[in-house]
């Protein structure tokens, strides 16, 4: 059963809606645009916001559906699934393993698995990208205060996911922390070069 769970939230996390969005809306395939990636941060460079806030809100849902489903069958995997979900968008199986960087499906799996610390991050990255206007450094302030959010408002466990979510999230975003000590990463809205 736990394997059935984790292949589950890994294929709900899967699901690649910046890519299904674009091409529904006649943008054709996102990956040939701006960064390349799936996310609500490409999408929004099609000019399109409400494609990317769509993108944003669905990519930050699935990965609360996979926590909500596993912690509704199975009570105590539903950390792991939030994980597994992650991966998924990561490395969607039905795009060759080349998926997003996990920042809003993270998001949502914080916020499903605890909300005050998906709330407390949500703030940060909010508070970063207007300050800063780089989703990256918004993205890289919010998850690296994941952990110590969910030490002091959750528990070690919650802790734990946090780390290991923010570890995936800075390991995809390595070429934007390369930009961001060049002084070259792209502003919200532009093309990253």
């Amino acid at each position: 059963m736990f394997l059935i769970a984790l292949l589950g939230g890994y294929l709900i996390g899967s699901i690649p809606f910046g890519l299904l969005l674009t091409k529904a809306a006649g943008l054709g395939d996102i990956r040939k645009v701006g960064s390349g990636n799936i996310g609500a941060t490409n999408v929004l460079r099609t000019g399109r916001k409400g494609l990317a806030a769509a993108t944003l809100i669905l990519d930050g849902l699935k990965g609360a559906v996979a926590v909500l489903l596993a912690r509704y069958f199975l009570g105590d995997q539903d950390l792991v699934v939030g994980t597994a979900a992650v991966l998924g968008h990561l490395f969607p199986v039905w795009l060759g393993f080349r998926g997003g960087k996990g920042v809003a499906t993270g998001l949502g799996v914080l916020l499903a698995a605890a909300w005050p610390v998906g709330l407390a991050c949500c703030a940060v990255w909010l508070l970063a990208a207007k300050l800063l206007k780089m989703s990256s450094a918004a993205a890289l302030t919010a998850f690296a205060a994941a952990p110590l959010f969910a030490l002091v408002l959750s528990s070690a466990d919650h802790a734990l996911m946090a780390l290991l979510i923010a570890i995936l999230v800075f390991w995809r975003h390595e070429a934007n922390i390369r930009r961001l000590l060049a002084g070259s990463e792209p502003r919200i809205g532009k093309t990253a070069k």
